[in-house]
């Protein structure tokens, strides 16, 4: 699905996403898409490159120290990251790994989550008790832990009520944020500083 160039000298964005569901989402297709046909974006589809969950550790870690960009890309699903995604972040980013001075240090990361709960849902007294944040604090400390920079998170609440208009809206929100937050031209010839 997504174009496989592994140590892109030219790489500007790592995404590395995670849907175990894809073949039924009508939201993750469109923002794989989206991304990928980026410039100097390499899409890492998880279940599609692991599915025995057997992760590429060295290919993985040789990916993410070329990009100055990284961004997690998937679905809350009981208030947590997808299980591979989960297994990616304990073999990747291994202490023993990221611990030296320089190997990590000043990459900027985000996250990009679609939610079934409206915003409104992820506060005090809402249906979920608690703001996003929270359920993303693991993620955003272990890439603070490496020395990455944590930009604010991408959200698309509501995201199983939305229609297909709503999806591609989104896709294509990302795909700017991504664009912007990474310097990249766009084919519309407009840079995006990051």
């Amino acid at each position: 699905m997504m174009p496989d160039q592994p140590d892109a000298p030219d790489l500007r964005a790592l995404v590395v996403f995670a849907d175990p569901s894809l073949h039924r989402s009508r939201i993750s297709r469109r923002v794989a898409e989206a991304v990928a046909a980026l410039p100097g974006v390499q899409v890492q589809d998880l279940y599609q490159l692991y599915p025995d969950f057997y992760i590429d550790v060295r290919r993985e870690r040789s990916l993410l120290k070329a990009a100055p960009l990284v961004v997690f890309v998937f679905q809350l699903a009981w208030y947590t990251m997808p299980a591979l995604l989960k297994e990616w972040f304990d073999n990747v980013l291994k202490p023993e790994w990221t611990q030296p001075p320089g190997r990590l240090q000043g990459k900027a990361v985000f996250a990009a989550v679609a939610c079934a709960g409206a915003a409104i849902d992820y506060r005090p007294g809402g249906v979920h008790g608690r703001p996003l944040e929270d359920y993303l604090a693991p993620l955003e400390q272990s890439a603070r832990a490496c020395g990455m920079d944590w930009l604010a998170p991408h959200v698309f609440y509501g995201a199983d009520a939305q229609d297909l208009d709503a999806a591609a809206r989104h896709a294509d929100d990302l795909r700017s944020l991504l664009a912007r937050h990474a310097g990249i031209v766009t084919e519309e010839g407009l840079e995006h500083g990051a």
